[in-house]
């Protein structure tokens, strides 16, 4: 592989992104993938204190519970634990502190954790923790920290990342006849393949899936295979992160992991 990796932004939200990679091979896609999944550090709760639970849930289950629930997370303002200049006591710095009380009757929502400050207001609102009955109360405090997704699924920012070969559909049109053109249409499960003029064209190319299932029913008239240089890569977000700063964050980690291996062989 000669030159630069080329990437391009096909799709880029806040909560999820689609990038063309190109001049690579999977080695290197698949680096990426496992950098977000692993290395790029985000906010999740860690210590819970019970004050009451008279609900039908155990402290453990509601403590895992709270724990997968997307925070805000700003990497410009946190640190992690171990490296903060607490020495691990906990501070404003790298700890962020939740309260959470309810005794009426009713589920309890994710948003019904109060943060001490404003802009720690969890990500979705709506995620449900336990229902309550009469008569019974949940009293709580939690302390979320920065993690990475190696250590627990729960500082996992990224969500179902996944990459595939950049299709190639070549289509010889002249071993064709209306009947075959009729086949491959209705057998593609994407639905990019259209007639038009007479001939079988493509639509929407980057949706094929690589099943092939137009070659087996066109006699080799239609050839699909994956561009082994080129990669289609998706990911989207918890929330906690917004997709392009997940991106970029994954991106520099990938980079110094790098240039550590490269001062390691010398």
């Amino acid at each position: 592989m000669v030159g630069l990796v080329k990437v391009q932004v096909i799709d880029l939200k806040e909560r999820e992104g689609k990038l063309l990679i190109s001049n690579t091979s999977p080695y290197f896609v698949n680096a990426l993938r496992r950098c977000m999944l692993r290395e790029v550090p985000k906010l999740a709760i860690e210590d819970v204190i019970f004050y009451e639970n008279s609900t039908s849930l155990f402290d453990e289950i509601i403590a895992h519970r709270l724990g997968m629930i997307p925070l805000p997370t700003d990497l410009k303002l946190l640190v992690p634990r171990d490296e903060c200049t607490c020495k691990g006591e906990g501070c404003p710095n790298c700890t962020v502190r939740y309260t959470l009380s309810r005794e009426e009757p009713g589920m309890v929502y994710s948003g019904d954790l109060q943060p001490e400050d404003e802009r720690w207001k969890v990500v979705d609102p709506k995620i449900p923790i336990v229902e309550l009955f009469e008569g019974q109360r949940l009293i709580l405090e939690a302390e979320a920290i920065l993690g990475r997704g190696k250590v627990h699924a729960k500082w996992q920012a990224v969500v179902a990342p996944g990459y595939k070969y950049y299709p190639i559909i070549e289509i010889d049109q002249d071993k064709l006849d209306e009947d075959t053109i009729k086949k491959a249409i209705e057998i593609c499960p994407k639905k990019i393949l259209k007639e038009k003029d007479g001939k079988l064209v493509v639509d929407g190319l980057e949706k094929c899936s690589l099943c092939k299932s137009c070659e087996e029913v066109t006699d080799g008239a239609i050839k699909v295979r994956g561009d082994e240089t080129r990669f289609i890569f998706k990911f989207e977000t918890d929330g906690s992160l917004d997709a392009k700063t997940l991106l970029m964050e994954a991106a520099r980690i990938l980079e110094e992991k790098f240039k550590e291996f490269e001062k390691l062989i010398k």
